[in-house]
């Protein structure tokens, strides 16, 4: 490798993969070479090129991964702000967003659109191949058991599995704390219904996913919304405020890649939150159903691992990182295990045998950690792509998330555009969003819209987001 006389040797090497990075012949998520390929490449030392790799890091560039290498971090071509912390109105309210919910999932269904509205894996993204061996083999093996009732609580070798896995988040469960469920939504119907009555005060992050939003519709309980900071999630100030003045019955919270916004809060709020709410003995939900897909090195730990009272009931599902269609899902009640195990029996009964049972086998043969790894950089990589060509092609003043973990942004649009109004004209051209006042109970966000990148990138996708751009345009 020539060598200038002004530059050391390993920011040569440093230089010429930026150089990579930069033109694209590396892309967000690609592994670069390993430390002893580019040793050869380069014809320098090993040293020399974890150097060169260490430098990348600092600079933001790459990142190491145990056990697998560097990888490219995911970069904005196209820098634009992110939305400021929300600002919701304090007072308490009932919801009413069941409308706009049904709404979406029709336009999902309709022949021929592009959406970015539903918050669920393409199925070309999936281990669909995979899987169905896996419940083929199961269900071989199953016999009578398979088509017999799976009853609460539910598949033990899943619940070990779980178990497991939540160690990795800092928690300390055993499959005897854990209910499987037919998928997340069951799991957050049973937790508030264990712990509320109808009538009772919920605070819930604003925005919010709009299923959460919807369940306390139909569950006839009232909401008030908690401000939420793009990158930190919700403002534990704000909610200390909000417990000091009304009776709060329970607080949903999503801590680790909160839908939409991807927020991810920091242990020492996750610690804090926890506590708060202990002291006053109102029970947290957690939602950590996209906590497996972080970009980071590291998975990040659940508030739950911080309870030493039992009063987190902590629930998670594999539809957005496995098998939407299988309805897998689990929680972890805390105290109110027998509670949420007999609103179990008399609402759904059992859960599917199967399809637990092929989860099961894939997480204990390590097709799930294998699969994960790909679906983090896959993911990564499209938020990148979809984020620069909004930046590029979407009228300014636009502002949109970083999100640290999972597959959404949350696009704040010029203060003109009715969110609404686009979701209109973009069905039209068969292009699906989902517009920000589904995520509010109040059902504010009107110029905000939440963009699902779990679509495989190509032409045609890259072609609907510059023509949503345009429509945002004639809106304005």
């Amino acid at each position: 490798m020539a060598e200038d006389s002004d530059t050391a040797l390993y920011e040569q090497v440093a230089r010429s993969v930026e150089q990579m990075i930069h033109s694209g012949t590396l892309r967000a998520g690609d592994k670069v070479p390993s430390v002893r390929r580019a040793s050869e490449q380069h014809g320098v030392s090993v040293t020399t090129v974890v150097q060169a790799y260490l430098l990348l890091e600092d600079r933001g560039l790459i990142e190491a991964r145990p056990k697998s290498g560097f990888y490219v971090r995911a970069q904005m071509h196209h820098p634009v702000p992110a939305p400021e912390i929300s600002r919701p109105p304090s007072a308490v309210t009932a919801v009413t967003v069941g409308g706009l919910q049904s709404r979406l999932f029709q336009a999902t269904g309709m022949p021929g659109v592009i959406s970015f509205g539903n918050a669920a894996p393409a199925p070309e993204l999936l281990p669909t191949e995979k899987l169905n061996r896996a419940l083929a083999s199961v269900a071989r093996r199953a016999g009578k058991r398979g088509v017999s009732y799976n009853m609460p609580p539910g598949t033990s070798s899943l619940r070990r599995e779980i178990a497991r896995r939540m160690f990795d988040a800092g928690s300390q469960l055993s499959p005897n704390d854990l209910i499987t469920t037919s998928g997340g939504t069951e799991a957050l119907i049973l937790c508030l219904r264990a712990v509320t009555s109808p009538g009772d005060i919920v605070a819930v992050e604003s925005p919010t996913y709009f299923g959460v939003l919807h369940v306390i519709e139909e569950l006839k309980l009232r909401a008030i919304e908690i401000p939420m900071h793009p990158d930190t999630g919700m403002d534990l100030d704000a909610l200390e405020q909000v417990l000091q003045r009304q009776k709060v019955a329970a607080c949903v919270s999503v801590p680790n890649f909160s839908n939409p916004l991807g927020s991810l809060m920091p242990d020492e709020n996750k610690e804090r939150l926890v506590r708060m709410l202990g002291e006053r003995n109102v029970p947290l939900i957690e939602d950590d159903i996209f906590g497996e897909l972080y970009y980071g090195a590291h998975r990040p730990r659940v508030a739950q691992a911080y309870d030493e009272h039992q009063n987190v009931l902590l629930y998670g599902s594999f539809s957005k990182t496995l098998a939407p269609g299988y309805r897998v899902g689990w929680v972890a009640p805390g105290k109110y295990l027998q509670k949420v195990q007999s609103l179990k029996l008399i609402s759904t009964l059992a859960t599917a045998t199967l399809p637990e049972l092929a989860i099961a086998e894939f997480l204990a043969t390590g097709g799930y950690d294998h699969y994960l790894r790909t679906a983090r950089r896959t993911y990564e990589g499209l938020v990148e792509r979809v984020s620069n060509t909004i930046a590029a092609h979407f009228p300014q003043p636009v502002k949109m998330t970083q999100p640290k973990g999972g597959f959404l942004l949350w696009v704040e649009l010029p203060p003109t555009v009715d969110a609404l109004k686009l979701d209109d004209l973009a069905l039209e051209e068969k292009i699906s969003i989902a517009p920000g006042p589904m995520f509010s109970a109040k059902q504010g966000f009107r110029n905000f819209i939440r963009i699902s990148c779990a679509n495989a990138w190509s032409p045609k996708i890259e072609k609907a987001l510059i023509r949503l751009g345009a429509l945002v345009k004639r809106l304005m």
